[in-house]
């Protein structure tokens, strides 16, 4: 005799017959042309739909993140395509693979820092960010959601981002920590190291208390979209195979 299954509980979606219900809305009357993406993705996650300022904000924050060219990821999926033009789902799969710990990724790792930090008082911030940027360096590890390769001395889409986020009162002690913790990772390397993307958008994920856990997520929603963009134009200009045929002459035997 074998034991009853336990109950198992899902408070993200039921449908029956005539009815889809997602968080207890239901689908077709209170979302389907009422809500945008963002906010069907803020919902899914946080079990309601955002006030004006956290739309504004949250879905900044994944547009942000859809596109930034001929990246690592985008070639991933160009190239795999490629070689399974059948399988564009594979394709975009192979992209997003590639979202880890340097590319997209950094913003779980941005997250994390900030919400467990041990914030006391506003006054104390700094000295945790001196601790933050003195363990990372002895620990020999960059710091997430620090610099970048291209946009230097600013980040544009992360000034847009704590724009959008001080209009819209959503700018605290995340913000502010991630700010002293750029100033100190400057001071102690002497080198100029903006905030970048990634750094802003997991501040601003843990302004809305959206879990470090999780925070990778909002790159893996967002970043497909540009991934399929690719796809097609690879489709209509392609140049994976110029990228292989190049690779194969400038790759030395031996």
């Amino acid at each position: 005799m074998t034991d009853s299954p336990r109950s198992m509980h899902s408070h993200l979606s039921r449908s029956s017959r005539d009815r889809i219900s997602i968080r207890g809305a239901d689908l077709t009357d209170d979302l389907m042309g009422k809500v945008n993406l963002g906010d069907m993705a803020f919902l899914e996650l946080m079990g309601r739909i955002p006030d004006e300022g956290e739309s504004r904000v949250f879905n900044a924050m994944l547009v942000a993140l859809v596109e930034h060219g001929i990246t690592p990821s985008t070639l991933a999926a160009r190239l795999t395509y490629l070689g399974a033009p059948e399988a564009l789902q594979g394709a975009v799969a192979a992209g997003v693979l590639g979202l880890g710990s340097v590319f997209v990724g950094t913003i779980e790792g941005a997250a994390r820092m900030l919400q467990e930090a041990p914030l006391d008082t506003a006054a104390h911030a700094r000295d945790v960010a001196a601790s933050i940027v003195a363990r990372h360096r002895e620990e020999g590890k960059s710091i997430p959601g620090l610099g970048h390769p291209i946009h230097t001395p600013v980040d544009p889409r992360a000034t847009r981002l704590f724009t959008l986020a001080q209009e819209a009162g959503l700018s605290g002690r995340y913000v502010d920590l991630m700010h002293l913790i750029a100033e100190e990772a400057e001071r102690a390397l002497g080198r100029r190291l903006p905030i970048n993307v990634t750094g802003a958008v997991g501040a601003l994920a843990s302004e809305m208390r959206i879990p470090w856990r999780i925070c990778r997520g909002l790159g893996l929603m967002a970043r497909p979209i540009g991934l399929v963009a690719h796809l097609l134009e690879e489709m209509q200009e392609p140049m994976a195979r110029h990228v292989w045929e190049w690779a194969e002459e400038q790759v030395e035997e031996g």
